[in-house]
Formats: C-alpha cells, structure tokens, sequence
C-alpha cells in the first residue's frame, strides 16, 4: 500500500492499493503481453515506482492530462490513481484497453479508455502529457504536439539513448527540455518538455 499526500498535484489525499493493481496485471500477463515476464517480479518497485517518480514534476494546479499508449497503465492510470488528476488514457490495442477499464474500476482512478490510434484523437489539448516506452523522441513529439496545449508539459521517462533522441529531435522541433535521473531504475532519465513547436521548415 501506498499512500501519497500530493496538494502540489491534485486537490484530495489519494489512496492506491498497488498489491491489487499488482495482482490484476499479473493475471491478465497470461493471456496479455503487459509487460514482459521478467519484470512481474518487480512491478512495484520498477514500474510503479518509475511512475510516482513523475509527480514532483507536474505543475500544480494541473485537473486534466492524456497518456499516450497507455499499455498497462504506466504511467498515465498509477498517475491518475496517485494524484486523483483525471486522464485520458489512449491505447490502440483492443485488450490492453479492456485490461484499463478493469483495472480503472479496480482502483478507482479518473481515468477515460480511447481505444484508437494516436494519429486519430480528437481529444481537446491538455497542459499534461505523458508517454513511457513508445516511440523515440522525435516520432513521439509529432504524435504528442497536436494534444499538448499552449504552454504545456510532456513527461517522457527514457533509457539510456536519451540524449541520442534529444539531438535527433532538435532537427524538427524547438523545446525546452530538463533531464532528470530516474531513480528507481538505473540509467533511467525523466524528459520534461515545455515550450514545443515544430522548427521552421528550410
């Protein structure tokens, strides 16, 4: 049990059970790839914990925020359980949607399920965007731009070619970009981006 008193993020103490969350996922990984098989062990002390690790870096007053491909619900459902921020959770794949929807009932968080393609939302910008383990850096912010609002901030945990994607990305867009070391898994880095836009073409 974890229990996180965050007013900087969220307007009411948030209550997450992880050891059920971690049963859940356990039980559908056999059917479902969730996750890899070598990494249920220690759910909670990676995954989990890769994910609370995003809270000191929202900024406060933040109601509303989308992840993208939400996958097994990192970080974007343990946020929205953690912080009683609301998410929009957008994940293609049919079963890792239906897996989110039982495992929002489970713990209660704010989240909305879109089963549907990045490329297709329709879904009004928002001031938080998160993404773990999608796309590199500079295919991610094309996905990620068009729902991040007007002086927004995306958190993207990366591995170790971060830096690698950072300069891949500079090609195409201007960003401020602040690189956090992960402290859960080693040679993790958090990417928080604000001041987005597309550099000008030529």
């Amino acid at each position: 049990m974890i229990y996180l008193s965050t007013p900087k993020v969220a307007s009411r103490d948030a209550l997450f059970d992880t050891e059920e969350f971690v049963l859940l996922l356990t039980r559908w990984n056999r059917t479902i790839n969730l996750v890899g098989r070598e990494d249920i062990a220690d759910l909670a002390e990676r995954h989990i914990a890769d994910a609370l690790e995003l809270i000191p870096l929202i900024p406060p007053n933040v109601s509303r925020a989308i992840d993208l491909g939400s996958g097994a619900g990192f970080p974007g459902l343990i946020l929205a359980a953690a912080t009683g921020i609301t998410f929009d959770l957008i994940e293609a794949d049919q079963r890792k949607a239906a897996f989110l929807r039982e495992a929002a009932r489970l713990t209660g968080a704010p989240v909305s399920i879109h089963p549907i393609r990045i490329e297709t939302a329709t879904l009004p910008p928002a001031p938080l965007l998160t993404a773990r383990a999608l796309a590199p850096l500079p295919r991610l912010l094309t996905l990620a731009a068009p729902l991040l609002a007007p002086n927004g901030v995306a958190l993207f945990p990366k591995g170790p070619k971060a830096a690698e994607e950072l300069t891949q990305a500079a090609r195409e867009w201007h960003m401020r970009a602040e690189t956090i070391a992960g402290r859960s898994t080693p040679g993790t880095v958090i990417l928080r981006i604000t001041e987005l836009r597309r550099a000008p073409s030529g």
